[in-house]
Order: C-alpha cells, then structure tokens, then sequence
C-alpha cells in the first residue's frame, strides 16, 4: 500500500497559508519515481502577500524593537531547533532531492553552526568614531539591517544553501522571504513552522513555493525587497540580475562552475582518487563545486585513471536512504535528461567512455532517475563536455604536461568557483593556488565548506561571497552621521570659506 501522498503549505507572517490560486504542485521522489508530495503554486499574489509580511516585520513590530544581543540569542536559539530535528528534516530532503541520507543528515547535523556562529556575531558589528576634517564636527559610522531579502535557492542542498543566507540575513537584522526551488521545498517550509514555534516573530521568515517566471520574478522586482540573494543557474542568475538592476537592488549570485581538479606525479594517488570521487561522484555531481574537469600529469595519467575506474566499479547505485548506498539518483527527471544528452555529446565529440554512460537500471533501482557513475578520457578543453556544467555524475579527464600548461588548462573556462591540486610539493601547494582564478582553492583535499569560509566565485561563477565575516556586513548598510554639537554655528550659506 502506497504511503499517502503529503501537502505542504506555505509560511507567511507565521501561519501556514495555500496559494491564492489554489493549485498545486508535485514533487516527486527521484527513487521512486513518483509523487511523493505536493506543495503550493504560488503567484505574484503570493510574492506581494510575502513580502509585505516581511516588510511590516522590518518596519515595526518585535524584530524591529530587538536589540543585537537578543537576535543573537535566538539565533542560537535556531540552531538547536535544527539540531534536534535533524533527522526529520534530512528525511524530507531525500525524498525530495534523493540524495544519500547520510549527506543530508551530516549537512543537517552541521546547519547549526551557521546559526550559533552568525548568533554569536549579531552583537559584534561595530560602527566606528571618525577623526573627521571639519572642525567642530562630530562624525560617526553605524551599520544598519539592509531591509527585506529574497533569497531564492537551489534544489541539490536546499536548506543549507537557504541558511548560507537565511543566518547572516537575520543577524544584522533583516526580514527574509524565501523562495526555494520547486523540485526541494518541503524542508524550508518545515523550517520556517519550527522557527515560528521556536519564537522567531511573524513576518521575519517567510516561504512562498512555485515556479520562477510565476513568483520568483514578482518578488524580486518588488519595491519593496532591498536585497536579493540567488543560487542556482547561470541562466536563472542572469535574469534575476538584470530584472533586479531595474530597481538598483543589492545583488549576490552563486551560479554554476567546471571545477578543475588537478593532479600532479608527485601525488599521493590513493589521496588523489578518494577527493576526485568526493568531488565529483560522491553527490552525483549534483553540486555547484563539483570537480568535473580533472587534469592528470601525462606521466601518471593511465595508472590514476585505472585506479579511479578499479575504485568506482565497486561502487553501489541504489536507494538513498540505505547506509551501504554510495551513489544515488538524480534528483530531477529534467536533470536526469540533461546529463544523459551530455554523456550523448560527450561521445559525438570523440571523448572515450572508460567507465559508465548509461542510464542505470537494474535491481534495487526500479524507476528511479538514475545514471551510471561515467568516466570520459581523450578529452581536451575544447570539448563541450569541458566546457558546459553537467550538473551530474560525469568526469572529463584531460592531460597535461607542465605546471604552466595545467593553471592555463584550470583557468581556460568562463567559471571561477572552485579548484583542487594534489601534490607533495610544498613549493606546487603554497604557488599554484596564486594563480587559479577561482573563489576557493583546495590543496589535498576536495570539497570542504565552513561557516567560517567565503564562498563564491570569480567570472561567471557569480557576484559575491557567503559565509565568513564578511558574509554579515554584506546584509547592512554603512551609514555616515555628521553631528554639529554648538548651537548657532551653523555658517552663512552664502559666504564661502
């Protein structure tokens, strides 16, 4: 007997609301292959309803009147919220998204620092008192809460990319709207009624669900919104740029890559194949940071390839929820097309299948999205495969000679969000990183984020940087106060001196 399916509603100004049109959509579980749930269809009805919600809760009302210090306890606050419904919430995640448990659970665990470590900067956000040329001014500098945020957000890691936003937003004092991918809503809205329960005030959190051009456009051009900050697609940041450059919004964008993942001859290859399968495999490639190119040293290219595909043939392919699940499904049916028209360009180009390319079927897979873990050699940086992000389970390997030849390989790409390098070379480890233009740089390792790390890119990886000191600032506004404090020395306006 099939479980019945679940209805979500959406959060706005605290209480749990349904579109105004009344439709809805489905979301399927990329296991299984059906519907699993559905969710509202929402509107510009709903983005105006949103955001006016988070307007008032900006302008007047609890979170207006709480200090710093206060924002910063219920920041905490949160973060225990997460942590002690991680379980539940990395359940809901996998249906939705199918990725392994195990990661989703590991991510929820891990959520709660954004919150304790933004909950402890909320108070730490000084102005300053300027040495000011005029004499007999006083002059001083605060910070002040940029206003309403729309943050709209990606279906691969749905709350931990919403909370790079959501708890620096919250720390410096800003309301937020949410609006996150239609394929991956479930979580955040479960989230915003435990923060509802948990004391945050109405209006501060909002999450309103459907498909961009019907809400996501309606609420990034309303007045009313200061900033917008946006994950997801090269195509789908463009627009939301040029649509929010029509009112002059603060803007962040965190878009795509083609991640090189370079491994030099003087490199442990045991170390080397366990972070180019993290990078690209471990997620089935479903992460903007993804590893997807991966130049090899020509003196080392045909052992570390036969290593990766000897590594990978053992991998197991089933459901996500299972603890001895190495890889799971893709998490659309749209994705799932994608990455199979690749592995078909990919092909065309001439580029070698040394491992998978296909779509995986089989036992313990019934009519699940998934795709073989696939491996092309004979590829060169030309190829589209190199090219164009994939968003899926597919490496293209390249080979180089120098170490001239592979940072001008690494850097020959319109993206700049992440790269790796493997080596035992001191001189390569501290050296090569300078000249990779990319927004993060690991040296023996692959994939590590911190709340305590900018993340972003360079080029067309995005605009801006999350987590980190900095991530805070970006949600306030300097403001410059001049203060004369002598009463009639105000000076003639029409003598100059």
């Amino acid at each position: 007997m099939k479980a019945p399916i679940a209805r979500f509603r959406m959060h706005v100004d605290g209480r749990a609301v349904e579109s105004a049109s009344g439709r809805w959509l489905d979301s399927y579980d990329p296991y299984t292959g059906e519907v699993w749930s559905r969710i509202p269809r929402g509107d510009d009805r709903d983005a105006a309803r949103a955001v006016e919600a988070a307007h008032r809760a900006f302008v007047s009302g609890p979170w207006r009147a709480m200090g710093a210090s206060d924002r910063g306890l219920l920041l905490h606050r949160l973060g225990d919220v997460v942590a002690a419904h991680a379980e539940a919430l990395a359940e809901l995640e996998v249906s939705d998204n199918g990725k392994l448990k195990a990661e989703m659970l590991g991510q929820m665990r891990y959520v709660p620092r954004w919150f304790h470590y933004y909950g402890g900067l909320a108070d730490k956000v000084e102005g300053s008192v300027t040495p000011i040329d005029k004499p007999g001014m006083f002059h001083y500098i605060v910070h002040e809460p940029q206003g309403v945020v729309v943050a709209i957000t990606p279906w691969n890691s749905p709350l931990l990319l919403t909370v790079w936003k959501l708890a620096p937003a919250l720390a410096a004092g800003c309301t937020v709207v949410v609006k996150p991918s239609e394929h991956s809503s479930a979580s955040m809205l479960e989230l915003a009624r435990l923060f509802t329960e948990a004391g945050l005030p109405d209006g501060v959190l909002n999450v309103v669900t459907g498909l961009g051009p019907e809400i996501g456009e309606a609420l990034v051009s309303d007045p009313r919104v200061a900033r917008i900050a946006f994950t997801g697609g090269d195509p789908g940041g463009r627009r939301v740029y040029e649509t929010a450059a029509r009112s002059l919004k603060r803007v962040s964008l965190e878009l795509g890559g083609k991640s090189p993942n370079i491994v030099f001859d003087d490199a442990n290859l045991d170390d080397a194949v366990k972070g180019i399968v993290s990078g690209i495999f471990a997620a089935t490639g479903q992460t903007c940071m993804a590893g997807s190119r991966l130049l090899v040293q020509r003196g080392i290219h045909d052992e570390l390839v036969g290593r990766l595909v000897d590594f990978m043939a053992s991998a197991r392919l089933g459901d996500p929820r299972q603890a001895d699940t190495n890889v799971g499904p893709v998490s659309t049916r749209p994705q799932l097309d994608k990455v199979l028209q690749y592995i078909d360009v990919a092909k065309a180009e001439g580029a070698w299948c040394a491992l998978g390319g296909r779509r995986a079927g089989g036992p313990g897979l019934g009519k699940g999205w998934f795709v073989e873990p696939t491996v092309f050699t004979g590829v060169h940086n030309g190829m589209r495969i190199a090219r164009e992000e994939v968003f899926g389970p597919v490496l293209s390997v390249i080979p180089f000679d120098t170490d001239d030849e592979a940072v001008e390989i690494a850097n020959d790409t319109p993206y700049g969000l992440a790269a790796g390098l493997w080596t035992s070379s001191i001189d390569r480890a501290l050296n090569v990183p300078k000249r990779l233009r990319a927004g993060t740089v690991w040296v023996n390792a692959y994939r590590v984020v911190s709340y305590m790390a900018p993340f972003g890119g360079f080029n067309d990886s995005g605009i801006g940087r999350e987590n980190g000191l900095q991530a805070i600032r970006d949600y306030l506004e300097p403001k410059s106060v001049f203060v004369n404090p002598r009463q009639g020395d105000v000076p003639n306006p029409f003598v100059l001196r």
